[in-house]
């Protein structure tokens, strides 16, 4: 009844949207999508009334307002957390696909390679491959459940490393040497986000001394001027 409603209210183009940020924020998904649909609409109308009423030119600024809030509320909720959790997923991602290639090189098959994998680590990109191995037990096949698992991630870098696993498995290629390419990608991206950090150090070392420091040194160099006034 609750689902129909909001099918009624909304198009089906942005219920399907939120879905699949839903599915990219896995286990740290907090909110649902009827809740997540309902509060952004009632807090919008509420700030859209608060804005209205509040300022002189209120007929301008509450439409602004409202429409501020209504894109950015789903930037805080899903995709802020959706990159994060991208980048997290990657950097664990490069010590499962190593261990999972000294797996493959030990002569097993795929589907035996990630059992022994998700075994022995513990970490949320395991977790999402033990349960594309339970929808496997559950019927699926090997294929069906990665193409869902492709869903579930937030990284193209990983993705590209699940896709290399449905074509190896599937025409029946190499995959051990795809996988230590998608390693190397993997690490070569990491090195190039932790110089891309550090490239930004100066800017935000700058913005913290204009912010705190020079004020400082202002007050510094005034002090005995305005004791001088204060003394009389």
């Amino acid at each position: 009844m609750r689902r129909s409603i909001i099918n009624k209210i909304y198009l089906s183009s942005t219920i399907k949207r939120i879905e699949s940020k839903v599915k990219l924020l896995g286990n740290n998904n907090k909110i649902g999508i009827e809740e997540f649909l309902n509060v952004r609409l009632i807090l919008t109308i509420i700030i859209f009334g608060i804005g209205l009423i509040s300022f002189k030119y209120g007929y301008i600024l509450a439409p602004l307002m409202a429409l501020v809030f209504y894109v950015g509320f789903e930037y805080i909720v899903y995709d802020y957390n959706i990159k994060k959790r991208g980048k997290r997923l990657e950097k664990e991602a490069l010590f499962f696909f190593e261990v999972l290639v000294l797996t493959l090189e030990g002569g097993r098959n795929l589907k035996h390679a990630l059992d022994l994998t998700v075994e022995n680590i513990n970490s949320d990109i395991a977790l999402e491959f033990k349960g594309m191995l339970e929808e496997v037990r559950l019927g699926k096949s090997i294929n069906e459940a990665l193409e869902s698992l492709k869903k579930r991630i937030p990284s193209e870098a990983i993705n590209n490393a699940i896709l290399n696993m449905i074509q190896a498995n599937t025409y029946g290629t190499n995959i051990i040497d795809s996988m230590y390419n998608q390693i190397d990608f993997l690490r070569d991206k990491q090195l190039l986000d932790v110089k891309a950090q550090i490239a930004k150090l100066p800017t935000k070392i700058s913005i913290i001394s204009v912010l705190f420091f020079i004020p400082i040194m202002f007050l510094i160099i005034l002090a005995p001027v305005l004791l001088n006034y204060i003394m009389g």
